[in-house]
């Protein structure tokens, strides 16, 4: 999308942004976003550092129903 962008159009961007912020804005915007896409490229690369292997739990539940089905079926105690 930004390869688009004619050397017009983005000079035409620039004088918008210091129409609606001012020049003494800019860089201070500008620093609080670059900041911003810091912290969050930090916080995706912890996330992504941080995934848990898969829960055993569910591993050995399957395993217990199995062996359920491949028991012998006992006799119910409310029918005797």
């Amino acid at each position: 999308m930004l390869q688009n962008l004619r050397p017009i159009e983005v000079i035409l961007i620039v004088g918008i942004l210091l129409l609606l912020f001012g020049a003494k804005k800019l860089p201070q915007l500008a620093k609080g976003v670059g900041e911003s896409l810091k912290i969050f490229k930090k916080e995706i690369s912890d996330v992504t550092a941080e995934e848990p292997a898969p829960a055993p739990v569910a591993a050995e539940a399957d395993s217990a129903r199995a062996d359920q089905r491949t028991a012998a079926p006992q006799a119910d105690p409310r029918t005797s």
